[in-house]
């Protein structure tokens, strides 16, 4: 039998469980049922920082660049529901962060530093880091 015949037929009969089912997503818009957790970031080195967000394991955002001896505010919310922070994009939506994370201007994927987020951020109503420069990297606590 030539391949050219017998592969349509192997084809046909190959299993579907591997099949993706497509469903509508719903996606959150709004602040009802959030709280406002801001989250200010303090640059106390002397170069630039740049800070983002990780809202999907293939989909990041800068969300502030910030300048020696200054600062910024981070507009974050959190469901008690799910445990979960997000940010709004500029149609409100809410996009749930992964991971926020701040590294040199320039180089800052390679000089990061994590900044990490939980339920006691929440519970206190807003979160303060200030940012530094070590040997290799940058360290926000």
């Amino acid at each position: 039998m030539k391949i050219r015949y017998a592969l349509p037929v192997i084809l046909a009969f190959t299993s579907l469980a591997n099949a993706v089912e497509l469903h509508h997503v719903i996606v959150r818009k709004g602040t009802d049922g959030l709280d406002m957790v801001p989250l200010t970031i303090s640059n106390a080195g002397k170069q630039d920082v740049s800070c983002n967000a990780d809202f999907a394991h293939w989909y990041s955002e800068g969300i502030a660049t910030i300048e020696p001896g200054k600062s910024a505010r981070i507009e974050l919310w959190f469901d008690p529901k799910t445990g979960t922070f997000t940010i709004l994009n500029d149609k409100r939506e809410n996009l749930p962060v992964e991971r926020l994370w701040c590294g040199l201007s320039g180089r800052a994927y390679a000089t990061r530093a994590q900044i990490t987020l939980d339920r006691t951020d929440a519970a206190k109503g807003a979160r303060a880091v200030s940012c530094s420069m070590l040997q290799d990297g940058l360290a926000c606590r």
